[in-house]
């Protein structure tokens, strides 16, 4: 079965990394669904039974997006908020159809990932950082798998740079 990859990106013409990835997922139709939400929804309005049925025809879903502020950007969490509802993600005996779902980041970062730990300037990991995904997805009885991240957008962007990420995705994909 295909991945799903929801790419929440609010600019990805301007992206260097994740319109790549974008570009790298594409060639592979018959293995990733892609599902670009601010280009499926400019105006931010969810169509919540349409997000559902997506997520419900995919076993592996992955979620890619730029980290900043040390968050996701605002569509992933309004797409947490409207999609993952009682009855369906979890509380009733027909929810939980996000259950067994193997289910992922893929997060482009701005800064190296070596300032991202406790003696550092961020003092945490990234792992730690985006532990309320993890914990928002075991809630509905998905399986979180570890994060895919991607460092140092700010330091480099050089067209050699951005290939090297390539194969190091979809090796994390397909072994997803």
């Amino acid at each position: 079965m295909k991945t799903l990859v929801v790419v929440i990106h609010p600019n990805i013409k301007s992206s260097v990394i994740n319109k790549r990835w974008v570009k790298a997922l594409n060639e592979h139709p018959d293995k990733y669904t892609v599902h670009q939400l601010y280009a499926v929804y400019p105006d931010e309005k969810l169509e919540v039974q349409a997000e559902q049925w997506l997520i419900e025809q995919h076993d592996k879903i992955v979620f890619q997006f730029p980290y900043y502020w040390f968050n996701c950007p605002p569509l992933f969490k309004k797409w947490l908020d409207e999609v993952l509802t009682y009855g369906w993600a979890y509380g009733s005996k027909s929810g939980y159809k996000v259950s067994g779902k193997k289910i992922a980041l893929a997060i482009s970062v701005g800064v190296d990932e070596h300032e991202y730990n406790q003696s550092e300037r961020y003092k945490y990991t990234l792992a730690e950082l985006t532990r309320p995904f993890e914990l928002s997805f075991e809630y509905v009885k998905a399986d979180y798998r570890p994060l895919f991240a991607y460092y140092g957008l700010e330091l480099n962007t050089s067209e050699e740079w951005i290939e090297r990420s390539v194969p190091l995705y979809l090796a994390f994909l397909d072994a997803l």
